[in-house]
This record gives structure tokens, sequence and C-alpha cells, in this order.
């Protein structure tokens, strides 16, 4: 079976937290990615940072995006997979926490992201339809 890192989108970009969210926006434009890993002063994953949540927390609430930065906004543990786990744990975990991205960790360190998109790469048409109906299930 394949593992993350088989379906992975490789070379991940991560924004440290001490970045503001304008910079965020910037970096999301440029590399034309919806979401952004967060990373502290070590390097390791921290949260993430989505385009929505500019908007949501930041903009729709008359907050300053040159102000405000990406570690004020991230809540609570960010969710992550080894680079060795299978495909089956992939999906397990984005099912059972209903999220949408995968940071991919090696060694304590970003090395990739799992997206909708590369599931729907790497994976049967019957094992995208079940993935989007467990995350996009309300209950």
């Amino acid at each position: 079976m394949p593992t993350a890192r088989d379906i992975m989108h490789p070379g991940a970009n991560w924004i440290p937290a001490h970045e503001t969210l304008d910079r965020a926006a910037q970096m999301m434009r440029e590399l034309d990615v919806g979401a952004l890993p967060i990373a502290d002063q070590d390097e390791r994953l921290c949260g993430i940072v989505t385009d929505r949540d500019i908007v949501v927390k930041c903009v729709a609430a008359g907050r300053d995006t040159s102000r405000v930065t990406c570690g004020d906004i991230a809540e609570g543990t960010p969710r992550w997979i080894d680079a060795g786990a299978d495909v089956s744990e992939v999906l397990r975990e984005m099912e059972s926490h209903q999220i949408k991205r995968l940071p991919v960790i090696e060694n304590k360190r970003l090395v990739g992201i799992i997206s909708e998109a590369d599931l729907a790469r790497h994976l049967s048409d019957k094992q995208v339809a079940e993935f989007a109906t467990r995350v996009y299930a309300r209950g």
C-alpha cells in the first residue's frame, strides 16, 4: 500500500509563527495555495493558517493583517502524519478529524502536505467518495 510520502505534495512551504497574516496571504498568492503550515522557532509544526482563517479571524473581525501574526490565530494542536504511514492511516486521520489538508512530517520536520487534490490523484474513485462523505458529513 502507498505511504503518505508517495501521495504527498513534496516541498511544502511553511511560515514562521511570528510572520504577519499579510505576509502569509502574499506567500499563498505566490505559491498558489490556500493554506500554510506554521512553524515555531525550532522549525516544528505548531499550526496551519488558511486563507479562510485570514478572512474570518482577522479581516472580518476588523483586525489589521499587518499586525496579527500567524501564531496569533493558530488554534489547537495541529494534526499531522508521519511520512512512512500508509494511506489507510492518512485517510483515518483526515476523516476522524474532518480535515482537508494534512502536513507530512519526517524526523520532526515538514516534508510535504497532503490535500484533497492529492487524494483525488492517487486514490480510487470509491476511496475519494468515502473520504468526501466522511469529511463533509455533518452529524
